[in-house]
């Protein structure tokens, strides 16, 4: 039986300071919202970004993939 080698040195856990964490959590909430956004929400005829449909015929078939009705 031949027996496996043990790691010697214990992981070290990477520390991140609280202000940047804050950042990059914050960052991350709103690139998500504006995704979910451009998926799940904008209608084209009701978009934000005026009577537009580029963004909704871009995304159509994604958005049917992910369940969310938009006829």
């Amino acid at each position: 039986m031949s027996s496996m080698p043990h790691p010697t040195t214990a992981a070290t856990p990477l520390v991140i300071p609280g202000s940047k964490a804050v950042f990059w959590l914050v960052g991350t909430a709103l690139i998500g919202l504006a995704v979910y956004y451009f998926i799940g929400v904008d209608q084209g005829a009701i978009s934000v970004f005026g009577n537009d449909t580029h963004i909704h015929e871009f995304v159509h078939d994604g958005r049917h993939f992910l369940g969310f009705p938009c006829h």
